[in-house]
């Protein structure tokens, strides 16, 4: 009897050791995937710490190297930033500007191929710069931007006259003007502009630039200025071409400067050369990429190209007929 209940208490034993270590067991799974999370988070944590501290040196890094090439404290990839953003917006306003006083919609750009009007982003860029010591109250940046515009603004319409013979502007029937390139009206103009450019649209522009990463930005930047640069080279042989054909085909005698050379006249001869040139950067193309384009003659009269190129429509399409345009019956 005593035997049975020795044997009843050593099983029942052994059924709590082993419920024991089966609890045991299961606690120590537990315990295990536990301590596996909280490494993974631990690791996972201390990763992305290590690239967000990462990410800030690489910034910081970048920001000092640009910084060292800079002009005022501005670094020049900011600088080119600045000269294609507000050339594109240039173009857009230039382009409004042609739909409201005109009532068509035309090429209003510098170049053939993009979206720019060279003057805003060169003006916009000198007048960042060169208003820094004039930012102090909209009455100096009134008069700065009046000054630094209007020389930005003869000083590119001397370039376009004296190296590419055209006339990309002339004021010369607008009262107070200086060689029909500046005129007091734009000068005021300028003034105007330059409180807006530093006070509301710079600081926006500024913003926006900011949120972009800066090896990203840097190569953008980059990008669009070289496509810019080809675009002036490209743009600028095309004129040439473009006048030397209009004085070989006898529509136009030229005033006669370094830019129409023996070269260029040469260059034209070539039957290839004048097959790409006649085919890649024809009247049409010209007039319309360049409708208010201006030469001045042999017996020094300014015309417009596209009064000698009649045929040629000089507009994409007319909107409507503003009202100065009108012609009033009798």
């Amino acid at each position: 009897m005593e035997k049975e209940e020795t044997s009843e208490t050593t099983k029942e034993l052994k059924e709590e050791i082993k419920e024991e270590i089966r609890e045991e067991k299961i606690i120590l799974r537990e315990l295990k995937k536990e301590l596996k999370g909280k490494n993974v988070r631990e690791s996972k944590k201390e990763l992305k710490g290590k690239n967000v501290r990462e990410s800030k040196k690489e910034k910081k890094e970048l920001e000092k190297v640009q910084t060292r090439i800079s002009i005022m404290g501005i670094p020049v990839i900011r600088l080119m930033a600045y000269i294609v953003i507000y050339s594109i917006i240039g173009f857009f306003i230039e382009t409004l500007f042609g739909i409201i006083t005109e009532g068509v919609v035309e090429s209003r750009k510098s170049f053939l191929y993009g979206p720019f009007c060279a003057i805003y982003g060169v003006g916009a860029v000198t007048l960042i710069v060169g208003l820094q010591k004039f930012n102090k109250n909209n009455y100096t940046l009134f008069i700065g931007g009046f000054l630094l515009g209007s020389i930005v603004e003869y000083l590119i319409s001397w370039v376009g006259e004296m190296i590419f013979d055209v006339k990309w502007w002339d004021y010369s029937n607008i009262p107070f003007n200086i060689n029909g390139r500046v005129c007091i009206w734009f000068s005021l103009f300028w003034g105007v502009l330059a409180i807006y450019l530093m006070t509301h649209i710079h600081p926006n522009v500024d913003k926006i630039l900011d949120k972009i990463a800066p090896k990203l930005l840097k190569t953008t930047v980059i990008i669009l200025v070289i496509f810019m640069f080809l675009d002036w080279i490209i743009s600028s042989f095309a004129l040439q071409m473009f006048f030397t054909r209009l004085v070989h085909d006898g529509k136009v005698e030229i005033k006669e400067t370094t830019s129409y050379t023996h070269t260029f006249k040469k260059l034209y001869e070539n039957q290839v050369i004048k097959k790409i040139v006649d085919t890649l950067f024809s009247d049409e193309i010209m007039v319309k990429s360049f409708p208010n384009l201006k030469i001045t003659t042999k017996d020094g009269q300014v015309v417009l190209v596209r009064d000698i190129l009649t045929d040629i429509q000089p507009y994409y399409f007319k909107l409507f007929i503003p009202p100065s345009k009108k012609v009033i019956p009798k």
